[in-house]
């Protein structure tokens, strides 16, 4: 494997701010090849599908193009690729499409470790059709999300378990495949939010076992699209259209409106990005992609490693969690320090970050937000050690 990491920072014009960069779970900076392909498809003529001339053409090969990217990048069909604008906006889909078949004493779970993309719609859904929604917990004092009580939580009833691949926040990665298992023996179906995961995760629909995955571009360097992948392509003429027309089939059946096709061709270009992540990745895009992604994974687990070390070396600093299985986010807090101030000393440094307050989720079960909130931050393909030599010098000075 070799991955690069000068390399794959001059792909990034937006580096040369001077700023570090370490606002990835917000979504990464944009490579130069994605914004050269919007710009390109933003020039070239493009109409609406189903003409018999060219920028009509053009148009149905951009979508076709975006559906087969979005396949290799999670190993499912085509077939069953739904494009729209953010998986936020296409999880409601989803949830408002499943729920109108609810009945009152139907059920429906839900993680603490989700984003509330992955949950709202569900909590919405469930209250129109009064099913009863059920919370998976964390463990407070790892993150952890524990797969086990999920044989406690599905039951006969339960028509849906949503959750995430990983969390965005604490970096937490579960036992899907457990969670999977569970869910499927009871007839659920699971939906997997894998937007903060799929930067870092090679991704493979079968093997994880679960029915639709959602993704958002932005969190690799894409546009501002998102995508459902199903494993089974036919489920998708068994839920009730939101199509503007009623009579369409597959993926249009959940898509909405005509599609910002410059943004699906930028959407093309990001998922090549993560395929050459390692320059010696070879064989097909969707090989090319795993060899990368593991690439990547690599890289960034040393620099987690290294700056959870030394976070937890310096005094009065609190890494929230400690997953066996993880992502590159994490949170921390600084005691006797909000959030909201130790993020403006981090800028004055030069360095990007969120104050998180949030009273929801992970942090509503730890109560962070009593104690003035936490720091989050997270790593990217272009993130260097130096970078995280910075941040811990700047968090060290915050405490002295």
């Amino acid at each position: 494997m070799a991955f690069d990491v000068a390399r794959i920072r001059g792909l990034f014009p937006a580096l040369g701010d001077g700023w570090i960069h370490l606002d990835a779970p917000a979504g990464m900076q944009v490579p130069e090849q994605v914004a050269t392909a919007v710009s390109t498809a933003l020039r070239a003529p493009v109409s609406g599908p189903g003409g018999v001339f060219p920028a009509s053409q053009r148009a149905e090969a951009i979508v076709d193009a975006a559906r087969r990217a979005v396949a290799d990048l999670v190993g499912a069909d085509p077939a069953g690729i739904v494009l729209g604008p953010n998986a936020a906006v296409l999880l409601q889909r989803l949830a408002e499409a499943l729920g109108g078949n609810w009945l009152i004493g139907d059920e429906v779970v839900v993680s603490r470790l989700d984003h509330q993309a992955n949950i709202a719609p569900w909590l919405r859904a469930a209250q129109r059709a009064g099913a009863t929604v059920r919370w998976a917990e964390i463990d407070i004092e790892t993150c952890e999300l524990p797969a086990w009580q999920y044989e406690s939580l599905v039951s006969h009833r339960t028509k849906a378990v949503a959750v995430t691949a990983a969390s965005g926040t604490v970096g937490t990665r579960p036992d899907i495949n457990k969670i999977a298992s569970v869910a499927h023996a009871a007839g659920a179906l699971v939906v997997l939010d894998a937007t903060s995961a799929a930067p870092f995760v090679p991704l493979d629909i079968a093997a994880l076992g679960v029915d639709v995955i959602a993704v958002s571009a932005t969190a690799w360097g894409g546009p501002t699209v998102g995508a459902l992948a199903f494993a089974d392509p036919a489920l998708l003429d068994r839920l009730p259209a939101c199509s503007l027309d009623p009579n369409t089939s597959g993926p249009d059946r959940l898509e909405l409106g005509p599609h910002a096709y410059p943004l699906l061709a930028g959407l093309v270009a990001s998922v090549d990005y993560l395929a050459v992540l390692d320059d010696a990745a070879s064989g097909t895009r969707r090989q090319r992609l795993h060899t990368s992604i593991s690439s990547a994974k690599a890289y960034q687990a040393g620099l987690l490693a290294k700056l959870v070390t030394e976070l937890r070396g310096l005094s009065d600093v609190t890494v929230i969690g400690d997953a066996m299985r993880r992502i590159p986010a994490l949170a921390f807090t600084v005691a006797d320090v909000k959030a909201a101030k130790a993020v403006v000393h981090l800028a004055d440094r030069g360095i990007c970050a969120f104050a998180d307050e949030t009273r929801s989720g992970v942090f509503a079960a730890l109560g962070v937000a009593e104690v003035g909130g936490a720091v989050r931050i997270g790593l990217a393909h272009y993130t260097t050690a130096a970078e995280i030599d910075q941040l811990v010098d700047a968090v060290a000075d915050l405490i002295a």
